[in-house]
């Protein structure tokens, strides 16, 4: 399905774009920190921001910097319930040359930003690049077998939804087939790939091809070149 296909070029692009962000924001923080001056300030007020479904409170702070001016500035982060309380001192960091642009000395105010943007990236990362994987194996084994693999007819048995796999509230269909070992005797069940239309009135023989690893049964790959393709 086209929309899967686009899903894992797209999360996989996001996580990178974030993964690189959270560098950027890890190396700014790090160098602001370099050239930063370290002042005390006092909490002067929480500023309510809220939203549909939930209140931020952003400390305000106000601090005398190196020249004895009096600076007042938000802090970037906020949380709820509130991370500083009126009246509290807390220690600040500051450049010279910019102090509005201070921030508080706590582990969120200075690497709050690019934590997010790290744990986002690996999630949508690891999400779009497994699935890219996934594709990666799926088609070099496809390929082995395709040169390699011994082909059997196994019975068809069914046409199945796989419920595990929801694509715009879409669940794909399999075949589902059974081949008995002709030495062992061992019944072995087999499924074809995800297939995006009900492959049922297509199916008119008793039984399908399915390319097999000897070595290991497994390994397989239910032939589906029979039926139509989907109309792009």
């Amino acid at each position: 399905m086209k929309t899967l296909n686009i899903l894992k070029y797209v999360f996989t692009l996001i996580g990178a774009g974030m993964l690189v962000g959270a560098v950027m924001s890890y190396s700014s923080t790090v160098s602001f920190i370099e050239r930063a001056t370290e002042a005390t300030g006092t909490v002067i007020d929480l500023e309510r921001s809220r939203s549909s479904d939930s209140t931020t409170y952003y400390p305000v702070v106000v601090f005398e910097d190196i020249r004895g001016r009096e600076i007042e500035f938000r802090s970037r982060s906020g949380s709820n319930p509130p991370s500083f309380s009126r009246g509290e001192r807390v220690s600040v960091f500051y450049e010279p040359s910019a102090p509005e642009s201070a921030r508080i000395n706590s582990f969120f105010s200075l690497w709050g930003l690019p934590m997010i943007l790290g744990g986002m990236g690996l999630v949508f990362g690891a999400i779009g690049g497994g699935m890219l994987l996934f594709g990666w194996k799926k088609s070099r084994s496809q390929a082995y077998l395709k040169d390699h693999g011994t082909e059997v007819l196994a019975i068809f048995s069914s046409v199945e939804q796989n419920t595990s796999l929801t694509v715009n509230g879409r669940n794909p269909f399999r075949i589902v087939c059974q081949w008995q070992h002709p030495q062992t005797g061992e019944l072995h069940v087999f499924r074809s790939d995800n297939l995006w239309f009900d492959p049922s009135n297509h199916i008119q023989q008793e039984t399908v091809p399915v390319l097999v690893d000897e070595a290991n049964l497994k390994r397989y790959w239910v032939d589906t070149s029979f039926l139509p393709k989907l109309a792009s």
